[in-house]
């Protein structure tokens, strides 16, 4: 796996959800839609790899408490 590829992504997806959130506000379903799908297709272009799906699991965590403490 090439980490910094990897971090790359995973940096370019927190800008994205970040944009979308503000696109579509964190209260609403076409977030969380997007952010399940788009978490999914992050871990599958990595096979999956068990870094990929702790990582993500970590930001949809995180994002869960930023909304809940809203």
């Amino acid at each position: 796996m090439d980490y910094k590829t990897f971090f790359d992504d995973v940096l370019g997806w927190i800008h994205q959800a970040n944009q979308t959130a503000a696109q579509y506000g964190m209260h609403t379903e076409q977030f969380w839609a997007w952010v399940a799908d788009s978490s999914g297709k992050l871990c599958q272009k990595y096979q999956n790899h068990q870094l990929a799906i702790k990582q993500m699991l970590m930001l949809v965590e995180w994002l869960e408490d930023v909304y809940k403490n809203r």
